[in-house]
């Protein structure tokens, strides 16, 4: 099991906002693992102007499944996101499933299109609120793991990061328990056994993502299979993101 945290800033930030808060973190010490922060495409500039050299990396919310040039309008691929010098980009997001109608198969050809440009994608899993109260959250995690796995196979899917959103608590302020949590991390890393071996599963990531604030983050992270956390509102303010990422070093 490997520890990171991931800030996720959605459609937020401005050029001024962004030089505090990226300065702040390039300036903290470094934890001793990968912390990293997906930002709006037309920040990446910025966020690999000043993070370069720094212990914290950057990546993307989003790419298109096309890995070539092409006419693609108002797509980005994966090689223009590594011409800016990320490391993760997000795939599958909720809110992306949820808004942009992606599918479990797109979904999946993002992450092929990911990993061809060399990047690390962070595949989101998650069931809504509907799901969770027909007791269907295991099923539906699995059916959106087993589509990636077919797409791309195990030996790819171990280059991948997984995080576990439940759709319920994103931006609601409603945080699963840590026991909760805990539950579908053994789930999701149970599977990962299965599909692609012990040893894959043993040294998976699978980060939880849901209202992840410092006053729970360290009950979360103490947590045996929750390895870091894909921060969202918290990631936008310096001292609450670097106070997460303290509690991931402590657990």
């Amino acid at each position: 099991m490997r520890t990171l945290v991931v800030g996720n800033w959605k459609m937020h930030g401005s050029k001024s906002a962004n030089t505090e808060l990226l300065e702040a973190l390039r300036d903290a010490p470094a934890p001793g693992f990968p912390v990293a922060v997906c930002v709006p495409f037309p920040y990446l500039h910025q966020a690999a102007d000043l993070l370069s050299g720094s212990s914290v990396g950057w990546g993307a919310q989003n790419l298109s499944e096309h890995a070539q040039y092409g006419a693609y309008t108002g797509e980005v691929s994966g090689a223009m996101l590594k011409d800016f010098g990320c490391r993760y980009v997000l795939v599958g997001h909720s809110e992306r499933r949820a808004l942009y109608g992606e599918s479990d198969a797109l979904v999946a050809a993002k992450t092929e299109s990911a990993l061809a440009a060399d990047l690390i994608p962070v595949l989101c899993l998650g069931e809504t609120l509907d799901e969770r109260e027909r007791a269907v959250t295991e099923s539906v995690v699995e059916r959106q793991l087993t589509a990636v796995h077919q797409r791309i196979g195990s030996e790819a899917l171990a280059r991948c990061v997984i995080a576990y959103e439940p759709v319920w608590a994103i931006g609601t302020g409603v945080t699963a328990t840590p026991a909760q949590a805990q539950a579908v991390h053994a789930f999701i890393r149970a599977r990962l056994e299965a599909l692609c071996g012990s040893a894959v599963a043993a040294g998976a990531s699978i980060l939880y993502g849901g209202s992840v604030k410092p006053q729970n983050a360290a009950e979360l992270f103490s947590q045996p299979d929750i390895d870091g956390g894909l921060i969202g509102g918290a990631a936008l303010v310096a001292g609450d993101f670097l106070a997460i990422v303290a509690a991931a070093a402590a657990s």
